[in-house]
């Protein structure tokens, strides 16, 4: 007998139905470019026009402030806090696009900044707008045929479109999602070559790492996640040791930078030190966050082990970003661009969803009206108090914290997960689909 071969339909037959997903995405990356017009034609200079308009970026400011308008903010001849903060693969994709702007409108920056700055700004926010539409069908992708609709959060959240170009997240958001379509896949190396560079793109990619680890560790797959770990330590030197070799205090100001941060705008935190709490708010904010994301992070590895079924991939990798963001010492706005496909993926409930985006809004239009009123604008006639702002800042612990809770529901009783309806697994979940327990901490069941 022949043995029967899979026929895989053409290629543009696979692609048609994430072609509607991908003119959304476009959509919702055009409307936040528009949202963010009143920055982009000159009000960049004013702090008061930025906040009342709620158009704050990041990336006026660095180009300027971090050496991008002049020459490579690694290798600058610079102050140590005047080099860019930030992992050496988003430092060089600002580079790339600096380069661009000055060679399209050269002489010196402050000369030409009203031409220069805006065409840095304008090829920027096209490049991101591309790394969102990549993310929303890789998220497509990666929920699988069954769920694929679900990646519409992604394109189009309010808190998505708010947040879409205060930094240049969507680029580690892409990276992210191609790890987790490549390991869906089964392509280990590609997937640990991903997350390589998301990791020295943006640091939070970090937590799926833990992630995997748990599921293999409870199915027994080592060889998979020892590949795709090897591929990522590989990918992230080969991008990293030039620049520890040649620019050293360029390359280690992200990290400096990160562990002598005090605690920020958006950080529980911030409210007991605001308020005077006893411990809470007097302690080292850098050991209290450790300490209280050690703490969760055991919980979810219990939870993981202890489960009556193996949880799904993308349950773990939210619920291990989540409880890094609360209990981080600053969550700025556009860190709700990092969470959004790892919840939907998690759980594609509306409701929760929902409530979350409202709060995420509100956080949104309360910091830029929470900084009017702080030195050097001091404009209390247009923002707001600390009571006002922390109810922002509560509202977004309080909703994530509720989705979590769902999901923990879903990880304990299985039945309940959405995604698992008509006898589906995990469709991301690559080598662990359907994979028999090899070490558990739930109860012998007969």
């Amino acid at each position: 007998m022949k043995a029967v071969t899979e026929v895989r339909p053409p290629l543009i037959a696979r692609a048609v139905p994430y072609l509607p997903l991908g003119l959304f995405a476009a959509l919702g990356a055009s409307l936040a470019y528009v949202f963010r017009l009143p920055c982009r034609t000159g009000g960049w200079n004013d702090q008061t026009t930025v906040y009342t308009n709620f158009c704050y970026t990041d990336i006026f400011p660095l180009y300027f402030d971090r050496q991008l308008a002049a020459e490579n903010p690694y290798f600058a001849q610079v102050p140590f806090d005047k080099h860019v903060e930030y992992p050496v693969v988003l430092g060089e994709v600002m580079q790339v696009f600096a380069w661009i702007a000055r060679l399209l409108r050269p002489g010196p920056p402050r000369l030409v900044e009203g031409v220069q700055a805006p065409l840095f700004y304008d090829f920027t926010v096209v490049f991101l707008g591309v790394c969102l539409v990549a993310g929303v069908l890789l998220m497509a992708a990666v929920a699988g045929p069954t769920r694929r609709w679900d990646a519409l959060w992604y394109a189009l959240a309010p808190s998505v479109i708010l947040a879409a170009y205060i930094n240049w997240d969507f680029v580690a958001g892409a990276l992210s999602m191609g790890v987790l379509l490549a390991w869906a896949r089964k392509r280990q190396v590609l997937a640990g070559v991903l997350l390589g560079l998301a990791i020295a793109t943006k640091f939070y990619p970090l937590m799926f790492v833990g992630a995997l680890f748990l599921l293999t560790l409870r199915t027994g797959r080592w060889r998979p996640f020892l590949v795709t770990m090897g591929a990522a330590v590989a990918a992230w030197l080969v991008v990293n040791v030039p620049f520890m070799v040649l620019a050293w205090d360029g390359w280690r100001r992200f990290y400096v930078f990160s562990q002598d941060r005090g605690v920020d705008w958006g950080s529980p935190w911030l409210f007991f030190q605001n308020k005077g709490w006893p411990v809470l708010g007097d302690m080292d904010v850098s050991t209290l966050g450790m300490a209280s994301l050690l703490l969760l992070c055991v919980g979810i590895a219990v939870l993981t082990l202890a489960a009556p079924r193996r949880p799904r991939l993308a349950q773990i990798c939210f619920l291990a970003l989540a409880a890094f963001m609360m209990t981080n010492k600053v969550w700025s706005p556009q860190f709700v661009l990092w969470l959004v496909p790892l919840a939907v993926l998690a759980r594609p409930n509306w409701k929760p969803l929902a409530l979350w985006q409202v709060a995420e809004v509100w956080y949104f239009f309360a910091i830029w009206l929470y900084l009017l009123g702080q030195p050097p604008l001091d404009r209390d006639d247009l923002g707001i108090g600390d009571d006002t702002y922390f109810t922002a800042v509560w509202g977004r612990v309080i909703t994530i914290g509720i989705m979590m809770a769902f999901v923990v529901r879903d990880i304990l009783r299985p039945h309940k997960d959405l995604v698992r309806q008509g006898d589906v697994d995990d469709q991301g979940g690559g080598v662990f689909d359907g994979a028999p327990d090899r070490f558990t901490l739930a109860p012998a069941t007969r």
